[in-house]
């Protein structure tokens, strides 16, 4: 999401400062080997957020075992996040290191609404995760009514519908900026909102999805450890021989021990979540109180931390889900394209572990 924004090549300033506006040249201050440096640096960041939500569409997209309610969210999570790396990023980068913006104020305004659109449909999704996971752990009898396809469909419509309301209507159109009134350099991209867009925008596109999460995974938490307790208990009577189908209960236990460690996953998802996107947003509503005086550098800084995520969650995936690890081994290895890869392979084993050992996940 673009810093609180709006793109001065665009818009129309106040005749109070546009003689200033014609005067300001931007300017970058930056070295240029830094700058090479942070070139390199930024664009791998661009090169792996692609990549990585790229394996997690195509590894739902092809493995049978991945299409999942839960995986949908998950997919168009991806989509969301490596749209990011392609349409996004590789603007920002250029106009954090150059300092100016050379693209013309159409395509500024375009940038800025497409920055804002997918990154809210970003966090949206997550929310969307934690809502899903609630209902898996907390109460699975009416999992698959609550997530039914239908329903699932219509939540991922309005994780995409809604960001695209709250962005490019306003920013295309300058409602954002109504009654600010501060000099900006001219072939600059910078987007200053007034008090009424930036708390209504960071209220629907972060704090109201974070509110969602932190109920959602202190429910999960609460029933994790009442399943851990059962877990404990049942352990302890399988030890003793107490009980005649153990089998029964043993897959039991692993259904309860993975839906925990999904749980989990997620949480460690929305804690980085959390940790990047928060700086950014507490910033954007204080800005506009400030009469916009924070730094250009803490901006950036701080926008670059919430691309970030964008570049996590996949990593995220493939460090904690067996079944997504192994799926990005057999695309990146191109075993999918041997024709003794099925699309129904069962992603839980590995060739080294073997079957009896699918319950660990």
């Amino acid at each position: 999401m673009d810093n609180s924004s709006m793109d001065s090549l665009g818009s129309e300033p106040p005749d109070t400062s546009s003689s200033l506006l014609d005067t300001l040249p931007c300017t970058t201050e930056r070295h240029q080997a830094s700058r090479l440096l942070l070139y390199g640096l930024l664009g791998a960041g661009v090169v792996c957020t692609v990549i990585g939500n790229l394996l997690v569409v195509l590894s739902v997209a092809y493995f049978k075992q991945l299409q999942s309610p839960t995986n949908c969210f998950v997919m168009s999570l991806a989509v969301a996040d490596s749209l990011v790396g392609l349409l996004v990023m590789p603007f920002s980068m250029l106009r954090t290191l150059e300092g100016c913006w050379l693209l013309g104020g159409l395509f500024c305004r375009l940038h800025s609404s497409l920055d804002v659109m997918l990154c809210t449909a970003s966090i949206f999704h997550l929310s969307c995760i934690a809502f899903d996971r609630y209902y898996a752990v907390c109460d699975p009898l009416l999992y698959s009514v609550k997530m039914s396809r239908g329903r699932v469909a219509m939540l991922i419509v309005g994780c995409w519908a809604v960001p695209t309301l709250i962005s490019f209507g306003p920013i295309m159109l300058g409602l954002h900026a109504a009654g600010v009134d501060v000099p900006i350099p001219r072939d600059t991209c910078v987007l200053l909102v007034n008090r009424t867009y930036a708390v209504t925008a960071s209220l629907v596109a972060f704090y109201l999805p974070m509110a969602v999460m932190l109920v959602a995974y202190w429910k999960i938490y609460r029933a994790a450890k009442r399943q851990a307790m059962q877990i404990s208990a049942m352990e302890s009577q399988m030890a003793a021989g107490v009980g005649k189908d153990s089998s029964k209960k043993r897959r039991h236990r692993n259904a309860m021990r993975r839906e925990r460690k999904a749980a989990k996953t997620l949480g460690i998802i929305m804690g980085v979540f959390l940790l990047f996107w928060m700086p950014f947003f507490t910033v954007n509503i204080v800005d506009p109180f400030v009469q916009h005086s924070t730094d250009a550098a803490v901006w950036d800084v701080f926008l670059w931390l919430g691309y970030i995520n964008s570049s996590l969650n996949p990593f995220l995936y493939g460090f904690f889900n067996r079944s997504f690890r192994r799926a990005f081994l057999l695309i990146m290895g191109c075993r999918i394209c041997l024709p003794s890869t099925s699309s129904g392979i069962d992603l839980s084993q590995t060739r080294k572990e073997g079957a009896q050992h699918t319950d660990q996940q």
